[in-house]
């Protein structure tokens, strides 16, 4: 890797880390002063109404809290879990394709209990201005009517009488994969006509314990409220609630690989809030109430994703079900016109080679190949330059107290050998955007995670777990996080000395001491990434030495 792809490198690694700092906190401003009015606009005219319920302070264990409550079971092959009729919250799912670990059998669970540590649960209902209609709460029980076990193709009704003449029902209705569709209906036996709001809410109690706390990856709170993507951080919520107001959209919370989402019925203008209330929340209710009047019945319909962020299954679902910018739940980021394009070509490399390790290297030969041409150019040039040096430094040492002669004489030898100091950028520059869009996408991807690569690299989306400092497993010892550096690590830093020795160094000593540490200081950094990055970047470095090298055996200059 050349001078200056270090410097690209040093430079695009300072923008991922300050990117935030600069650019994120106008916008939360911009959306704090729409909440603002939207709240004030609210309270003034009283259009819609509250839906916040008391908080459950005392918490439990996850089974206790599970084994303790009515509940009707969830399963399809995609998900396992219940729904707990106190409520009809949805507070219990799991992923059965999706394990916790490489070498165990437990499920990844999602959804938790509301009175457990990590709650994370659904609620949908409906409310009236001033709370004047007695409706079901996350305390009222609700009652079975048939089938008493949700799967594809076998849904389950709930019913919950107010004993006022109103009854409300739920239909909730699960696909095989991620989809639920519930349909809400309320059956006016009263002797007036009532108005009444439908809304659903998701509520976290806390943060995530493995939230990664860093610029490549958004996670937290997400919509798109009229073809606008909106993502808003945990920290943002907690200083200020977001209201926004729309004709069309999603909304929920996203983590690095799985994510919840409410879909409003469509074409029915909707309030959606992001709040912190003794937990995160993100809910949404309809602006113009469902008038039913007496002896007759009103219904709502909501679609609700728990979900795996499997690129196939999203993309599926944004296009069956006509959901706009649905794929942007998973974080393509800026270079969304390259990253995904890469993440087809990389899975269809692991369908067809059985390894997704295997796929990064066949990917990664596919790009140096499509990238020869323009790394020719940049490697003669740099090839050029390191051919010269001798030179340059003679005129330097019989120029020194001459800057003026020792440019000239400079520039004369640059046109003398036809190098360009310049040629070397614009090559590297190019391929920066799909140096990101492959890191980006491979950092994202639910497909690379617990996929395994040859000897002791079980799972490409956890780092190496080899260490230097037990001889790579040799001394039975477990070192600390921090000390954990492992193989593929050492192999890129030391691919990446090479690649310096094969550049011309620095004029400068101080700062060729600094380059000279790059490949330490990068190896170290890199040492804790997932170990398929890591591997791509130590076999594009691989391929990138053969490249030069033959470049720089092949290249002369005349300097007499």
């Amino acid at each position: 890797m050349d001078r200056n792809v270090f410097v690209a490198i040093a430079l695009s690694m300072s923008v991922l880390l300050f990117w935030g700092a600069f650019f994120e906190t106008p916008k939360k401003s911009a959306d704090q002063n729409i909440g603002k009015k939207i709240e004030q606009k609210d309270e003034e005219s009283a259009i819609t109404p509250t839906i916040s319920q008391p908080q459950v302070k005392k918490k439990i264990t996850r089974e206790d809290s599970i084994s303790s409550s009515q509940r009707i079971k969830v399963e399809n092959d995609s998900v396992v879990g219940s729904i707990n009729l106190k409520g009809a919250l949805i507070d219990d799912i799991s992923f059965k394709k999706h394990k916790q670990k490489v070498e165990d059998q437990k499920n990844i669970v999602f959804l938790n209990p509301s009175n457990t540590e990590n709650g994370f649960y659904i609620e949908t209902g409906w409310t009236s201005v001033g709370n004047t209609i007695k409706v079901p709460t996350k305390e009222s029980i609700w009652s079975v009517k048939g089938n008493n076990i949700l799967s594809n193709n076998s849904p389950v009704v709930l019913q919950w009488n107010n004993n006022e003449g109103i009854i409300f029902e739920k239909r909730i209705e699960l696909d095989d994969k991620y989809l639920f569709k519930i349909s809400q209906q309320v059956k006016n036996n009263s002797s007036s006509s009532i108005d009444l709001f439908p809304y659903a809410q998701m509520t976290r109690n806390k943060i995530p314990d493995d939230i990664q706390n860093f610029y490549i990856q958004h996670e937290g709170f997400i919509g798109v409220f009229d073809d606008e993507l909106k993502e808003d951080d945990y920290d943002d919520i907690k200083e200020k609630k977001i209201v926004r107001e729309s004709n069309e959209g999603w909304l929920g919370i996203t983590d690095k690989y799985w994510m919840t989402a409410f879909v409003p019925e469509t074409g029915k203008n909707f309030k959606s809030t992001f709040l912190y209330d003794e937990g995160y929340k993100a809910n949404y209710i309809i602006n113009k109430p469902t008038t039913i009047n007496k002896s007759s019945s009103g219904t709502n319909e909501l679609r609700l994703f728990i979900a795996a962020k499997e690129v196939e299954t999203i993309d599926g679902y944004a296009a069956n079900q006509n959901i706009n910018k649905f794929d942007l739940v998973i974080d393509w980021g800026w270079f969304y016109f390259f990253t995904k394009p890469l993440f087809f070509v990389i899975d269809y490399l692991f369908k067809i080679s059985g390894n997704f390790g295997t796929a990064i290297v066949l990917l990664t030969i596919a790009i140096r190949l499509i990238f020869f041409p323009l790394a020719n150019f940049s490697f003669k040039s740099m090839a050029k330059m390191k051919a010269v040096q001798p030179e340059m430094m003679r005129l330097k040492e019989l120029h020194k107290d001459d800057k003026v002669k020792l440019q000239q004489e400079m520039m004369s030898l640059y046109r003398k050998e036809k190098i360009n100091p310049a040629s070397g950028c614009l090559p590297v520059l190019i391929q920066i955007p799909f140096f990101f869009a492959i890191y980006k996408m491979l950092f994202i991807s639910l497909e690379m995670r617990h996929q395994p690569f040859f000897g002791w690299i079980k799972d490409l989306s956890a780092q190496d777990p080899t260490s230097l400092f037990n001889l790579f497993g040799l001394i039975p010892w477990d070192p600390p996080g921090f000390m954990i550096i492992g193989i593929w690590p050492i192999l890129m830093g030391v691919s990446m000395w090479i690649q310096q020795k094969l550049n011309p160094a620095p004029a400068d000593p101080i700062q060729a001491k600094i380059f000279a540490f790059f490949p330490l200081f990068l190896t170290i950094i890199l040492a804790t990434f997932p170990s398929g990055l890591v591997v791509y970047w130590t076999i594009n470095n691989i391929l990138t030495i053969a490249q030069q090298y033959v470049i720089v055996k092949k290249t002369t200059v005349k300097t007499n």
